[in-house]
């Protein structure tokens, strides 16, 4: 069974965050440039909340906000689940599914070491399942 910290191995541990004073123009653009769909919100470097583009449709452009005068603390999502390193894919999978999440700030006590998106974790059951019958195959072929 996989786990957080080799999603993370395999993808890096980079993770954009960006301050809830920000506006929300700056963390989308942060966002496009580095090809993401949510930026981690910290403050004095601990974790705050997670803005998402999801959280801007919703919040941003269905109110006809501005991006330059709305702050990311204006309409990020506060109450952010974590995982930690050992947390498996699977736990991840439920957990996503369960809440209607698509990603998952990582948590190395109180350290924020990675951020895992829906696909990770998709591309990672994938490769388990691809294994899996992979070594059915050889079994029965002998």
């Amino acid at each position: 069974m996989q786990t957080v910290a080799q999603i993370l191995q395999g993808k890096g541990g980079s993770v954009w965050t960006i301050r809830p004073d920000s506006n929300v123009f700056d963390a989308l653009s942060v966002m496009a440039d580095k090809g993401v769909g949510a930026i981690v919100v910290t403050d004095d470097g601990g974790l705050c909340g997670i803005l998402s583009e999801r959280d801007y449709a919703r919040k941003v452009i269905l109110f006809d906000r501005s991006s330059h005068e709305t702050t990311v603390s204006e309409i990020m999502t506060s109450k952010v689940l974590v995982v930690s390193p050992e947390t498996s894919v699977d736990e991840c999978m439920a957990l996503m599914t369960d809440k209607r999440i698509r990603h998952l700030p990582v948590l190395d006590g109180d350290e924020l070491v990675g951020l895992v998106s829906i696909g990770d974790i998709v591309r990672a059951v994938i490769s388990e399942q691809k294994f899996m019958i992979e070594e059915l195959e050889r079994y029965i072929t002998g």
